[in-house]
């Protein structure tokens, strides 16, 4: 029986989620929204969108429900929690993860959806802020084109390109290998911004020479000019991606393989977080290479470093707590007490 698809549920509605919701709602389904901040909401009921208390109660008519939350663990609490969506949601709807999340908890989710009559499937999403402002973000899924098809005309609100990896998890894990690749090229952009400062070049000439050749990736293009105007707003926050960064390198271990790259960028960005810029734009990541004075400025503050390895309960990149003496995910710990000299030279 083919589920005819009016009513929609959406479950996170921040920076990228509301957009979304809104293009979902603006194509004429009926939506109802939950979030854990009310206000984060509020330009949606004005558009017309129902609110709801739950997750629970925002999936109880459901014909699909769409999560954007922020960690692996909230994912984790959305469906598998005795309330969770696997329970709570009606028999036959759709549960579909634009959260980019671990690739095992996206087949744990998929295999609890099917014994319970259920369709779920990881569905992270790229483009950024202004992909999802203007409805052309990518869609990477954890499914086959031809099982996904009942779904589509709602995918396609907001969105203008769709790769389909057969498998449940399989688009969470093709995520993050974008993640990785994303995580180098902005390191690559930053230091390449740094070079041409401290040497008294025109730094805008050298990002142009880049575009022109193969030097330039879509980082340099769309964040380096932000972190050249001094403009943190997050589109895609640091935190953010320093957790993609930790999962990319939690599978690396499972599969026994070394990514350098990943390595460095995820020093560098819990760097970031832990001075104070977990919540700023990813380009942020720029300001490690300036002067105490002008990172002070932007908000950050270098004591913080000393402070945080004298913290016991450690939160790590993937949201979950651990207490004294953890690893973060992938397996590092980065010492950043007395004597240590990160890659910035701080």
């Amino acid at each position: 029986m083919t589920l005819q698809i009016k009513k929609i549920a959406f479950i996170g509605t921040g920076i990228m989620g509301a957009p979304i919701a809104g293009h979902i709602l603006d194509a004429g389904y009926d939506v109802t929204v939950y979030n854990r901040t009310r206000e984060k909401a509020e330009g949606l009921l004005a558009k017309g969108a129902r609110w709801a208390d739950s997750p629970a109660e925002a999936a109880a008519d459901a014909d699909v429900v769409f999560t954007m939350v922020g960690y692996p663990t909230d994912v984790e609490d959305v469906y598998l929690a005795t309330d969770g969506l696997i329970r709570t949601a009606k028999k036959g709807a759709w549960l579909i993860d634009l959260t980019t999340s671990s690739p095992q908890l996206a087949r744990d989710i998929h295999d609890a959806a099917e014994v319970e009559d259920k369709h779920a499937f990881d569905c992270p999403v790229t483009g950024g802020e202004q992909g999802a402002i203007d409805g052309t973000l990518t869609l990477i899924m954890g499914i086959s084109e031809e099982a996904a098809a009942p779904v589509l005309p709602v995918l396609k609100t907001f969105s203008a390109k769709r790769f389909f990896f057969d498998v449940a998890g399989g688009g969470q894990t093709a995520k993050l290998c974008n993640q990785v690749s994303l995580a180098s090229c902005m390191v690559g952009y930053a230091d390449a911004i740094a070079l041409a400062e401290q040497s008294g070049i025109d730094v805008d000439r050298v990002l142009e020479v880049m575009a022109s050749g193969t030097g330039g990736s879509g980082a340099s293009k769309t964040l380096a000019p932000k972190s050249l105007a001094g403009d943190y707003k997050p589109g895609f926050m640091a935190e953010h991606l320093r957790k993609d960064i930790a999962l990319a390198l939690q599978r690396s271990e499972d599969l026994d393989i070394t990514l350098p790259g990943a390595e460095t960028a995820f020093t560098l960005f819990d760097m970031l977080c832990q001075i104070g810029g977990a919540r700023m734009g990813t380009q942020a990541l720029t300001l490690l290479y300036q002067e105490e004075a002008t990172c002070a400025a932007a908000g950050l503050d270098w004591s913080l470093l000393d402070q945080g390895d004298d913290e016991h309960d450690h939160e790590c990149a993937c949201g979950h707590d651990h207490g004294e003496d953890h690893e973060c995910c992938g397996g590092h710990h980065h010492d950043h007490g007395d004597g240590h000299e990160c890659h910035c030279h701080h």
